[in-house]
């Protein structure tokens, strides 16, 4: 019964802590696809003779020919706004950006 409610204890003291890792994760992740897609739509500017106020769409950046492979997604399910190329691509997610 102790034992019970030593580990009940351990629980409820612990669950804040992975629960905060996890979004931890996840805003970093989202970050890191973000910084991705910029990359590309900066190659995709070069390689293509764009100007900064261009919008690149998905099938200039995501594809099998493309500068990224498979399109990125949120793990919070935010959508990402590409946006113009001289611009930080963002997510709808709040506190999901680039800083």
């Amino acid at each position: 019964m102790v034992v019970v409610a030593i580990i009940g204890l351990l629980a409820v003291i612990l669950v804040p802590y992975f629960s905060k890792a996890r979004e931890e994760s996840t805003r970093k992740a989202c970050v890191n696809n973000l910084v991705q897609i910029y990359q590309a739509k900066v190659r995709w500017a070069l390689d293509n003779k764009k100007l900064p106020s261009d919008i690149p769409l998905d099938s200039d950046l995501f594809g099998t020919n493309a500068y990224i492979i498979k399109k990125p997604f949120c793990p919070a399910g935010g959508l990402y706004d590409i946006k113009q190329v001289d611009e930080q691509p963002t997510c709808t997610v709040p506190g999901h950006s680039v800083p």
